[in-house]
């Protein structure tokens, strides 16, 4: 009889897990320059964004600063439902939402346009002017910016003698929640119109030009090339920024507007990144304020889960 020899059973998972980290250590041999230069990077993140992940745990304990952290008592999802429960639950929501949502429409858009009109102009040396003077305010401090925005629009200011001219009663627009939003979204737009165009204006560059050369042989005009060559040549960098900024949409830095909004403004300006400094710092309201951090983190990570998925199925372009 014919003995037949079985080879030893292989389990697949070993045998996957090994290969990769075979595949992963030549990689890392070959491209060992390129690793070294990620290296700062990484490690940035590791013990600046990792490695205080650990401190999460204090949104569900009573934290007590002399106790430390893992001795404090636990006390679950308390402050989380006190935070539900509270008056200005919704009204907080409601104000980030609005302002970020404001932001996708008119701020979003607007580095866009500038790309694209700086990209039709054939005098370099006015574009290089008016690249400069849009990147500049981007390298203004924010606490100078907001100074201006005080001077400007003071009853004396800039921006109520113009108005002035036209018979408009002087406005304090500091003052009044209607046009905090407007101020707000209107001084980021030319904050950062210049600075956003960049990476447009980089991906741009890289577009065929014989793409515009066939547009031109078929007839089509500056804006109907613009509209069909350059637009989509730079669509995936536009759904990827996209993706991040719908991924965002619950998160509003609060330096700015702590330093424009006031009481009489707390009703369109006060956010969840704001409530969170005040319980926070002001009133050492710690756990508190971590488990609203907390929340307004998970917010924000399906807003980006389902903001990729979307752009996966529509557009098949994602971020993984």
């Amino acid at each position: 009889m014919e003995i037949i020899k079985q080879r030893p059973a292989v389990n697949p998972i070993v045998g996957k897990k090994e290969s990769y980290w075979k595949k992963l250590k030549k990689d890392i041999k070959r491209n060992k320059y390129i690793y070294i230069m990620a290296l700062p990077v990484i490690v940035y993140y590791l013990i600046f964004h990792y490695g205080p992940m650990y401190g999460v745990q204090i949104a569900f304990k009573d934290f007590n600063i002399t106790e430390g952290i893992w001795s404090s008592p636990w006390v679950g999802t308390d402050y989380f439902v006190e935070f539900f429960k509270n008056f200005y639950f919704w009204r907080l929501i409601k104000n980030t939402f609005l302002i970020n949502l404001f932001e996708l429409i008119f701020a979003f858009p607007a580095p866009i346009i500038l790309a694209l009109l700086l990209n039709e102009l054939r005098r370099m040396w006015f574009k290089r002017v008016v690249q400069t003077v849009s990147y500049l305010p981007h390298f203004i401090s924010v606490v100078v910016v907001v100074g201006m925005l005080v001077d400007f629009t003071t009853q004396n200011g800039l921006i109520n003698q113009f108005l002035g001219i036209f018979g408009i009663e002087p406005i304090a627009f500091l003052q009044k929640p209607e046009w905090f939003r407007t101020v707000y979204i209107g001084s980021g737009i030319w904050q950062g119109i210049g600075w956003g165009s960049i990476i447009y204006l980089a991906a741009m560059s890289n577009i065929n030009s014989e793409l515009y050369e066939a547009a031109r042989i078929d007839g089509a005009s500056r804006f109907k090339q613009a509209l069909h060559v350059t637009i989509p040549g730079i669509a995936p960098i536009i759904i990827i920024l996209l993706i991040l900024q719908i991924g965002s949409m619950m998160s509003v830095g609060f330096e700015k507007i702590i330093l424009m909004y006031n009481p009489m403004t707390y009703e369109t300006a006060d956010v969840i990144s704001t409530y969170v400094y005040r319980k926070g710092i002001l009133e050492a309201s710690f756990s508190f304020s971590a488990a609203v951090g907390l929340f307004n983190a998970v917010i924000n990570l399906t807003l980006l889960y389902l903001a990729n998925r979307i752009s996966a199925k529509v557009s098949e372009t994602s971020l993984w």
